[in-house]
């Protein structure tokens, strides 16, 4: 079966501190080719790059999340930049909005953050990843406005959004919610996305698929998205892992010198 490509993990996250090594070094034998890990702050991305220094099967992404923005400042922001130069590092992200908390930082913060990335990954010709949480009018507007290349990753908006996120150029990351008992608009948006702007993804150690849901998720486990994802759109699983992999290298063409 062909190999499978995760576009979106966390293997810096403290629920893979007590076997994070060996768990890597399994993934390409549960035929998992290659794991982007995914920095969410400046601490996180440094971590995700050493990391990827340390597998061959993967790499990075660099960026600040909405959700953690009290670790960059103007002074320390640089640091993406020269990160970005990295052979290992494919993707500026995880950036994005997220609405959903009453305490959550200030829309005004996060739109500045998020702003200073995007002109980041436009003036490097880097592709983004988008995280996007009860804020899809705003999501929409900025991506219009900035036009980057890249993926919004863990999608949850609608059928409607993702036609239009395709439009503008992007890609569309579906994982663990399509499993989800009543995954309606997962399912619906993962009927309408071409076939050539599809990519999977774990989010790991967070939205195991069924039937694993509640307990860590992992790279090995987006079989389980597949084989939904395959049913929903007539092909089979085969197929849809060729295609999802195909487009992966497309939308992170540094990762293809890791392929093998």
């Amino acid at each position: 079966m062909t190999a499978i490509i995760d576009t979106h993990a966390h293997y810096t996250d403290e629920a893979f501190d007590a076997d994070r090594e060996a768990l890597i070094a399994s993934l390409p034998e549960k035929n998992v080719r290659l794991a982007l890990t995914a920095g969410s702050s400046m601490k996180s991305s440094a971590e995700a790059v050493a990391l990827a220094h340390r597998w061959p099967h993967i790499y990075a992404a660099v960026g600040v999340h909405p959700g953690e923005l009290d670790d960059v400042t103007e002074e320390n922001f640089g640091q993406l930049r020269l990160w970005a130069a990295d052979d290992k590092v494919v993707a500026i992200g995880e950036l994005g909005l997220d609405y959903h908390y009453e305490d959550g930082f200030p829309h005004e913060q996060q739109m500045y953050w998020l702003e200073k990335q995007l002109k980041l990954a436009n003036e490097l010709d880097m592709p983004i990843i988008f995280h996007d949480r009860d804020a899809h009018g705003d999501t929409l507007d900025i991506l219009r406005q900035y036009r980057p290349k890249g993926v919004v990753h863990c999608f949850s908006g609608s059928a409607e959004m993702a036609e239009e996120v395709v439009r503008l150029g992007m890609y569309v990351g579906l994982g663990g919610a399509v499993t989800f008992k009543n995954a309606k608009k997962p399912l619906a948006v993962a009927a309408v996305v071409p076939a050539d702007r599809l990519v999977l993804e774990t989010d790991c150690p967070y939205m195991a698929p069924v039937p694993h849901r509640g307990h860590r998720n992992d790279s090995s486990l987006i079989i389980h998205i597949a084989e939904v994802l395959a049913a929903v759109r007539g092909v089979s699983v085969e197929d849809l892992l060729a295609q999802t992999s195909q487009n992966a290298l497309q939308l992170f063409p540094k990762m293809k010198k890791g392929q093998g």
